[in-house]
C-alpha cells in the first residue's frame, strides 16, 4: 500500500520544515502525550495502576455496537488487505505485547497491520526522515505541530468527505465529540482524525512535602507559589529530618516543550508568555518570542535553574525520566496530564512506600488558564492506494464504540486487563512493610500487572476512556474511575482553554523549523547560565531568528 513521493520539492520542503524539530528530551508519550506532548497518556509507559471496577462482567460484550461487518462489506469501498502504520509510544510497544494487541485487532477488523514504531522520545526525527524519503506508511500519528505542515505539503489524504458521510460523524456527534473534529480542520478541511479530545496538565503538589514545610493551604499566585518552592528547598519537605533539600523542588521534560502548546509542564514559570505564534486580543497573529513577556519568563527561568529550584537536568530529560524521580520523592511539584495520570501518579508513589496523596493546583493567577492542547491526529498519507478503504475499515473502527474501540481503550483480555478472581503482587510489602497486595474478586475488572514494568498496573491501551469522542459500551471505568481521576479532569476542564491549530503557510514550512531550534537553543542557554536575556535576543537577531519570525507572520496575517 506504499507508493514513492516523486516530487523532489516537496521532500526538499518538508526536510527543511523539520530541521531542528527533534525531541530534546522534552516531547509528551502517551497525550499524552504525552504527549503532550504528543501527549505523555502512552500505553507504553511504567506508571499504568488499576481502574477497578463491579460493572465489568459486560466489558467483553460490544457487539451490540460494534461496525456492521455486513453492511461494511456491502458498500462499494474496497477492503484493504494490508496497511502499514507509523506509531508513536500511545500504542503498545513490543515489550507491552504489541504483536498480541496487533493480532486480536486484526482479527476484530480483518486486515493485515504492519507497525513501524520508533523511539517514542525520538518519534518525530524519525517522522521527518521517512518522509524526507518518500517511502511513506499508510496512516501515521502526528501532533498538532507537525500536522498542519504536512497537510499543507500535500503529505496527508483528505478525509473530509468521508467523515462527513460517516457512522463515525453520527456517534462522535451523540457523544459531544465532533466539536473537537471540528476543532482540527484545516481551512475547513480535515486531513487527520483525533481517537481524544486534547487534554493538559495540572500541577501537582505532594501533601507530605506541604505539611512537612507547615504550608496549610495551596497557591493563588506567583508569590504565594515561589514561597512555597523556597519553603522546599530550605525546609525539611521529606521528613528525613535534614532542612536544606538536597534536591529540587521542581523538575520538567525539558525547559520548553518541543510541540505546542510548550509551556505545558512549565506553567508556572512562563505565565502569559508563549515562545510561538499565537492570535493576540486583536485577533491577528503574532510571535510570542520576541514579546517582554517571553523575556520576563527567560528571567524566572534562569533564576529557577540557578537557585536549583528547577532542576538542572531538566534540560534533557524525558518524562519518564521525571515520573521516576517524582516517584523517588526527588522533587515535590510535577504538572504532568489530568485525569488517568493523576491515578497513575498517586498508585506508583504508594507503590514506592510514598504517600500518594496530590494537591492538584487550579492555575496561579499569573498563569490564568492551563492549555487544552489541540489532539494528536490520525492521518493516512497521500500516497495510500486505497485512502477510503484505510478510513472505512482502520480508521472509522478505532472509535466504533464496540469491541474495536475497547480493545483500543484497555487493550486485550488476560495481557492487559483481566475479570478473573486473582491476586496481584501477593505477599509484596513497602519498605515500611506495608502490603501491596491487590486482591479481585470474580467479575471485577482490572489491570494486569505491566509487563515491562512488573510492579505497576495497566490502566488504559491508546484511547483514554475518559476522553474519548465516541460512548463506549460496557466502558468498566464509568462506575469505578478513581475519586483522583475525576477530580484532576474536572479541575482542568474549569481551568483551561484551547490551544489553536496554527495554520502553516510557505514560510511556515521553509523557516520554522530552523527557527524553533534557534530559539530552543536560546532558551537552554539563558535557562543554564550561559547567555543573558539581551545577549540571547542579540544572537536572534544576527542568526536570522528574527527574520524569519517577521516573514511567518506577515505570511499568516495574510
Amino acid at each position: 500500500m506504499k507508493k514513492k513521493i516523486v516530487s523532489l520539492l516537496m521532500v526538499a520542503v518538508m526536510t527543511a520544515s523539520l530541521v531542528g524539530c527533534g525531541n530534546g528530551g522534552g516531547g509528551g508519550d502517551a497525550s499524552s502525550t504525552d504527549n503532550a506532548a504528543t501527549t505523555d497518556n502512552s500505553a507504553a509507559t511504567t506508571d499504568n495502576s488499576a481502574e477497578s471496577t463491579d460493572n465489568s462482567a459486560e466489558s467483553t460484550d460490544n457487539s451490540a455496537t460494534t461496525t456492521d461487518d455486513s453492511s461494511a462489506e456491502a458498500s462499494d469501498v474496497e477492503k484493504p488487505e494490508e496497511i502499514t502504520i507509523l506509531v508513536d509510544g500511545t500504542v503498545f510497544t513490543q515489550p507491552n505485547a504489541q504483536d498480541k494487541f496487533m493480532a486480536k485487532l486484526e482479527e476484530l477488523i480483518g486486515i493485515k497491520i504492519n507497525v513501524i514504531q520508533p523511539d517514542h522520545d525520538a518519534y518525530y526525527d524519525n517522522v521527518g526522515q521517512i518522509v524526507a524519503s518518500g517511502d511513506l506508511p499508510d496512516v501515521m500519528i502526528l501532533s498538532s505541530t507537525y500536522y498542519a505542515g504536512y497537510a499543507a505539503e500535500g503529505v496527508l489524504w483528505d478525509m473530509t468527505d468521508a467523515w462527513e458521510n460517516s457512522e463515525l460523524k453520527k456517534r462522535q456527534e451523540a457523544h459531544d465529540g465532533a466539536g473537537v473534529v471540528e476543532g482540527v480542520k484545516i481551512d475547513g478541511r480535515l486531513y487527520g482524525m483525533p481517537s481524544t479530545r486534547g487534554n493538559g496538565c495540572v500541577t501537582y503538589v505532594k501533601k507530605t512535602w506541604m505539611d512537612n514545610c507547615g504550608i496549610t493551604s495551596a497557591p493563588t499566585n506567583w508569590e504565594e507559589y515561589k514561597a512555597m518552592l523556597d519553603a522546599f528547598m530550605t525546609g525539611d519537605p521529606d521528613g528525613d529530618g535534614v532542612d536544606g533539600n538536597t534536591y529540587a523542588a521542581i523538575a520538567s521534560a525539558g525547559f520548553v516543550g518541543t510541540e505546542a502548546p510548550y509551556v505545558n509542564y512549565l506553567p508556572e514559570i512562563y505565565q502569559d508568555a508563549y515562545p510561538s505564534f499565537y492570535k493576540d486580543a486583536s485577533g491577528k497573529w503574532v510571535d510570542g518570542f520576541t514579546e517582554d513577556s517571553m523575556k520576563a519568563a527567560l528571567e524566572r527561568l534562569s533564576d529557577a535553574v540557578a537557585s536549583g529550584i528547577l532542576d538542572k537536568a531538566s534540560l534533557d530529560q524525558g518524562t519518564k525520566d521525571c515520573r521516576n524521580k517524582f516517584y523517588s520523592d526527588d522533587f515535590g511539584v510535577f504538572t504532568y496530564w489530568a485525569g488517568t495520570w493523576a491515578t497513575n501518579l498517586k498508585n506508583n508513589l504508594e507503590n514506592n512506600g510514598l504517600s500518594g496523596e496530590l494537591v492538584a493546583l487550579e492555575p496561579i493567577a499569573e498563569v490564568g488558564a492551563y492549555l487544552d492542547r489541540v489532539p494528536p491526529v490520525w492521518c493516512i498519507t497521500s500516497t495510500c492506494e486505497n485512502p477510503e478503504g484505510v478510513f472505512k475499515y482502520f480508521i472509522e473502527t478505532m472509535q466504533d464504540g464496540g469491541d474495536v474501540q475497547f480493545l483500543w481503550s484497555y487493550g486485550v483480555e488476560d495481557v492487559h486487563w483481566s475479570t478473573k478472581a486473582e491476586t496481584l503482587y501477593e505477599g509484596q510489602t513497602d519498605d515500611e512493610g506495608k502490603s501491596l497486595e491487590k486482591v479481585y474478586a470474580e467479575g471485577e475488572f482490572h489491570g494486569l500487572d505491566n509487563l515491562e514494568t512488573p510492579g505497576t498496573q495497566y490502566t488504559k491501551a491508546h484511547i483514554d476512556p475518559a476522553l474519548a469522542l465516541v460512548d463506549l459500551a460496557n466502558d468498566p471505568s464509568k462506575e469505578g474511575r478513581e475519586e483522583e481521576n475525576t477530580a484532576s479532569a474536572t479541575l482542568f476542564a474549569q481551568n483551561s482553554v484551547s490551544a489553536v491549530l496554527v495554520p502553516s503557510t510557505d514560510e511556515m514550512a521553509q523557516y520554522n523549523g530552523d527557527l524553533t531550534t534557534l530559539k530552543n537553543q536560546l532558551i537552554a542557554k539563558v535557562a543554564l547560565g550561559e547567555l543573558t536575556i539581551e545577549d540571547a535576543y542579540a544572537q536572534y537577531e544576527a542568526d536570522g531568528g528574527a527574520n524569519w519570525s517577521q516573514m511567518i507572520v506577515d505570511s499568516l496575517n495574510k
